[in-house]
């Protein structure tokens, strides 16, 4: 155990929920029916990111006359659809990571999700306890790749980035972490860690047990 780490910060889709298998169905489907071939290239891009930089990634690669908000609202529609008859399940060893970490750290939430949704999510899923707070995408301007969202979640559990772990699984949160000056450790979901990404990452796990290794 590293003494430094006081706090984990976790993202949540992809990381504790297991939403982006959703999120490639919805954006596949709502982008076959925009004339988009494969939308799940489009939202591996956004991977991370709020919805103010959705929207400027969808227009910088499909131009400034695609609809970008019926674009959005038809892929929130089909995921809401799913959410709603089937649920969301957890990643791996989410709960019991949980349950490990809880007692020894402070742990907290940094999502690129609305507030209401990170609340419904986790809440429905029995796990928002866990968490002394959430910072989400609608609470910063500018969401991941930018070291915003992290440098506010620590902020918010008074501590200083140096001594916060941040939990991720996408190039866009590993990113924002590490521009923000945290320990990054990545569990890897739709993207594998590329040799550009590697130097920034603390530790590369295959699941989350693997954080009881060093933590």
């Amino acid at each position: 155990m590293d003494k430094t780490v006081k706090a984990v910060i976790f993202d949540m889709d992809g990381v504790i929920l297991d939403t982006e298998s959703i999120c490639d169905y919805a954006w596949d489907i709502a982008g076959k029916e925009f004339g988009i071939e494969d939308g799940t290239n489009i939202q591996k891009l956004c991977l991370g990111t709020n919805k103010n930089d959705t929207r400027k990634i969808i227009t910088d690669n499909l131009g400034k006359d695609f609809d970008v908000e019926g674009y959005l609202v038809r892929c929130s529609e089909i995921f809401n659809k799913i959410e709603e008859e089937k649920g969301i399940g957890l990643m791996p060893y989410a709960k019991e990571i949980l349950d490990y970490l809880k007692p020894q750290y402070k742990i907290a939430l940094a999502s690129s999700t609305r507030q209401v949704t990170v609340q419904r999510q986790l809440t429905d899923a029995g796990l928002i306890d866990y968490f002394e707070n959430r910072i989400c995408g609608d609470m910063v301007e500018h969401s991941k790749p930018n070291p915003d969202i992290y440098l506010k979640a620590c902020q918010s559990i008074g501590e200083k980035p140096e001594n916060c772990v941040a939990v991720e699984d996408s190039p866009n949160g590993i990113k924002s972490a590490a521009a923000a000056g945290m320990r990054t450790i990545m569990v890897p979901d739709r993207i594998a860690p590329t040799e550009e990404l590697k130097p920034l990452c603390w530790k590369i796990c295959s699941s989350l047990k693997d954080l009881k290794d060093f933590l």
